[in-house]
């Protein structure tokens, strides 16, 4: 169910383990459901269909991470507000008045800048545009506070551990899985994007992939999502700082045209349970002993 809020919107919310015992960072950037009355307002679209590109319930299916000593930051302002895996500065002139007109991006062509023009299926948010100063507020509010503490945890498992890995956790259509799978082959269950092998070691990948694939998920590298802002902003495999982003199918646990949990998310979130512990299992290697008091 969509919440609105008046006032007090959070930039995110951050769940911290008792003892940080592993470099594994997670992070849910879309799965914000705090709607701001003042934007329920300016918008065209119904409840339902403002719902259509967020990542609903991805932070639940990764709530268990605290409890493997691994962080979890999740968005409260949702995607369609202010979108927190897209670079500050890709802002779209065909939805925010004044912005500058920059080299093709092929995101903010298809009206998914910082500020989204569209959610799915590029249903247009908003009858005109907004205002540049308001576009600002949004990014100082929102996007600004979260990637300065993601920035933060990742910073403390270099120090701690020598490397920092991040999950950028993430859900997909099960139309886009649909649009690449071969007549008559298994679609795959999970996406993992490397940004082809940009943000993060081939080692890293691998057990990632086979974290999932214990739990009997099919797992696909890099189609259709290959990784956006996030991964790339933060991968940096030579630094031994990697990012991978997984998308997993919202079938398997949603009802998608409802925008609701399904019959089976319960199971499948006692699955991911298991996939999470497997997931921090590979940053606990370096851990750099604490000085003495």
């Amino acid at each position: 169910m969509i919440r609105r809020r008046t006032r007090d919107l959070c930039a995110y919310r951050l769940f911290q383990p008792d003892r940080l015992s592993t470099s594994v960072v997670f992070s849910s950037p879309h799965s914000g459901r705090d709607y701001p009355w003042t934007f329920l307002r300016q918008t065209v679209l119904d409840e339902r269909e403002i719902r259509s590109s967020e990542d609903a319930f991805v932070d639940l299916l990764f709530a268990d991470a605290p409890v493997h000593g691994a962080p979890l930051i999740a968005a409260d302002a949702p995607r369609a507000y202010v979108d927190l895996n897209r670079a500050a500065e890709e802002l779209d002139p065909a939805v925010v008045e004044g912005a500058r007109l920059a080299a093709h991006n092929p995101r903010i062509s298809s009206g998914l800048g910082v500020i989204p023009r569209v959610v799915a299926n590029g249903r247009a948010i908003y009858r005109g545009k907004i205002s540049l100063e308001e576009a600002e507020t949004r990014i100082a509010t929102f996007w600004r506070p979260y990637h300065d503490r993601l920035q933060a945890l990742l910073d403390a498992a270099q120090v701690r551990f020598g490397e920092s890995i991040l999950i950028d956790c993430h859900s997909m259509p099960r139309e886009a899985i649909d649009s690449i799978s071969p007549a008559g082959k298994r679609r795959p269950d999970v996406v993992l994007g490397d940004r082809f092998g940009a943000s993060a070691s081939p080692d890293v990948v691998e057990r990632v992939e086979a974290a999932f694939a214990a739990a009997g998920l099919r797992v696909g590298r890099n189609a259709p999502f290959a990784g956006a802002f996030i991964t790339q902003r933060y991968g940096r495999p030579a630094r031994r700082m990697h990012a991978v982003q997984v998308e997993i199918d919202r079938s398997l646990y949603m009802d998608e045209a409802e925008v609701r949990p399904n019959g089976e998310f319960e199971d499948f979130r006692r699955l991911m349970v298991s996939v999470i512990a497997d997931l921090t299992e590979i940053g606990r290697a370096g851990e750099v002993p604490l000085a003495a008091e």
